[in-house]
């Protein structure tokens, strides 16, 4: 199998960590959605990324349907939690933290990729407000939701939550920052040492998003 993206995104480093904690094997290619544009569309002509390639070539995309794809293929490598509390606990949590990332993401890309004359301040506005209030029920969710499977091992909500924390960390630093979210932070910090989130570290841009071509 063949996992195309780059660690920056943090749908690509979702299922990186999901699929080394399911136990599976696959081979890592770093190809850019931006700076790898024509590389990446001979690949797959849409440039989504992730885009896992499994081995008879059947191609998946967005992060949800691979990672579900394989929970569904084998049960036994599934992320959830068991108990219909700790799943419905979960559950709320990933949904919380995928928004989150969402919002981040459109914020990422109306900072870097448009123009400053051209960046509209009331969409900055609400999207702010919209990652701001999404960030503060999450630290209000993060000690009752259950995020581990078992000791040193993340369930799906878990794993989701803090990729996403780290990516607003390196991308938004003012606003996560300047929200004061100490048990988020704290729960972040206990996830990035673990030894698969090691493995997969949040990479660093390799150049600017403005610097990148959007299309052929």
């Amino acid at each position: 199998m063949k996992l195309i993206g780059m660690l920056t995104s943090p749908y690509t480093r979702r299922v990186a960590i999901s699929l080394t904690e399911m136990g599976l094997e696959f081979e890592h290619v770093p190809i850019s959605v931006f700076s790898h544009l024509a590389e990446f569309k001979a690949l797959n002509p849409v440039v989504r990324a992730p885009t896992l390639f499994l081995d008879d070539q059947t191609m998946l995309t967005d992060s949800h349907v691979i990672i579900e794809y394989f929970d569904r293929a084998d049960r036994s490598r599934s992320l959830w939690p068991e108990s219909d509390a700790d799943l419905r606990a979960a559950a709320s949590v990933l949904g919380m933290a995928q928004t989150t990332c969402d919002k981040t993401v459109q914020l990422v890309y109306e900072r870097e990729l448009r123009p400053a004359e051209k960046q509209f301040a009331d969409w900055i506005d609400r999207v702010t407000g919209q990652v701001n209030a999404a960030c503060e029920q999450l630290e209000s969710l993060v000690e009752d939701a259950p995020l581990w499977l078992e000791a040193d091992r993340l369930n799906m909500a878990g794993i989701t939550l803090s990729v996403v924390c780290t990516f607003m960390q390196n991308r938004i630093p003012d606003i996560w920052e300047r929200g004061s979210f100490d048990k988020l932070n704290a729960f972040r910090e206990s996830a990035e040492a673990l030894p698969t989130f090691r493995r997969w570290p949040h990479a660093s841009l390799a150049a600017p998003l403005a610097h990148a071509p959007l299309w052929p």
